[in-house]
C-alpha cells in the first residue's frame, strides 16, 4: 500500500500549513488519520476521518485544525491554523493499518 504525506515545512507562530495524505488509487480504507511525534515522546493522535466526512480531533487541536476527506482523490487533508511552537513535530498519516512516511512541521516563535 502506498501512502504519501506532503505539505510540511517551516511556519511562524500563528501561521497555517496544509498536510495532504494520498493513498494509492488501488486501495481504499474506511478511516484515515493523522498522528504526530516529537523526539523522546510517543506518537500521538491528531485527527481522524471516515468515509462520510465525520472527523474527530485530539483535545489539543482546540478548533485550530480541520481534516477533510476527498474520496475521489483518495486523500485526507489536514488544514492547520493558529500554529504554536508546541505543534512542531513529525506528522504521520495512517490509513487502515498502514503508515506513511512522516513530514516535518516546524513552528518558529
Amino acid at each position: 500500500v502506498q501512502l504519501q504525506a506532503s505539505g510540511g515545512g517551516l511556519v511562524q507562530v500563528g501561521g497555517s500549513l496544509r498536510l495532504v495524505c494520498t493513498v494509492g488509487m488501488d486501495t481504499f480504507f474506511e478511516r484515515m488519520e493523522w498522528y504526530r511525534q516529537t523526539p523522546g515522546k510517543q506518537r500521538e493522535f491528531v485527527a481522524g476521518i471516515n468515509t462520510i466526512g465525520v472527523a474527530n480531533y485530539a483535545n489539543f487541536v482546540q478548533g485550530r485544525f480541520t481534516l477533510l476527506r476527498d474520496i475521489a482523490r483518495n486523500t485526507a487533508t489536514l488544514e492547520m491554523g493558529s500554529l504554536r511552537p508546541e505543534d512542531t513535530a513529525v506528522y504521520f498519516c495512517k490509513a487502515g493499518p498502514h503508515w506513511g512516511q512522516g513530514t516535518l512541521v516546524t513552528v518558529s516563535s
